[in-house]
């Protein structure tokens, strides 16, 4: 969800198809297929499958109310970079069996369609009110995030955020995610790139499957 990486670098998003596996899924690698390819596939409306209610795992109860396809629109800020709109794909993917939701999620300019910004990952329940999140973007950004749920209000901030040797400095970065229904609204701040810890993104996305 880091917009301004959008501004700097050229981002790979990884095509999805409907799979028995959505774990193989999101760990497919596009190296081999041509960008434009890759660009094409991922903006299609193929889906990382969810699965039936009846597969979700007991410990996932205070995460059911992610599960399913969410798009909407969304704006960035910060500092270093000029504001911009942006349209969004979220998806949080059941695995049967499996006490942990997968995660993905694309980014395209809200004026031209092309894309921004792509990450991957996976939501984990940590116990009664508390859960985990792993997120890997393909600019060289990995972060790791505990945090808390309660009613549908999702709070997670980074325990650590590592960077490869060409990534743009990121330090600090929180999630905070409320579900209403079939409405979903999110915020994520930041500190990166020498500036404090503030407001990057907003946005809201709907539901269209479940």
């Amino acid at each position: 969800m880091l917009g301004w990486e959008a501004h700097s670098s050229t981002v790979t998003t990884v095509p999805v198809r409907s799979a028995p596996d959505p774990v193989s899924v999101i760990l497919a690698d596009p190296a081999s297929m041509p960008l434009q390819r890759v660009f094409k596939e991922a903006s299609s409306p193929r889906r990382l499958p969810t699965c039936d209610p009846m597969d979700l795992h007991p410990d996932l109860v205070e995460l059911a109310p992610l599960v399913g396809t969410w798009r909407g629109e969304g704006h960035g800020t910060y500092p270093t970079i000029e504001p911009f709109d942006y349209t969004e794909e979220v998806v949080f993917a059941t695995v049967p069996t499996k006490p942990f939701l997968v995660y993905r999620q694309r980014t395209a300019d809200a004026t031209s369609g092309e894309p921004l910004h792509a990450e991957s990952g996976y939501l984990r329940a940590a116990g009664p009110g508390r859960i985990e999140m792993t997120v890997a973007q393909p600019t060289g950004i990995a972060e790791v995030h505990a945090g808390t749920v309660s009613d549908g209000a999702f709070d997670l901030r980074s325990q650590a955020v590592v960077l490869t040797p060409t990534a743009k400095e990121v330090v600090t970065v929180h999630r905070h995610l409320v579900v209403e229904g079939d409405v979903l609204r999110y915020r994520l701040e930041m500190g990166a790139m020498g500036q404090p810890h503030q407001l990057h993104l907003e946005a809201e996305l709907r539901r269209v499957d479940s």
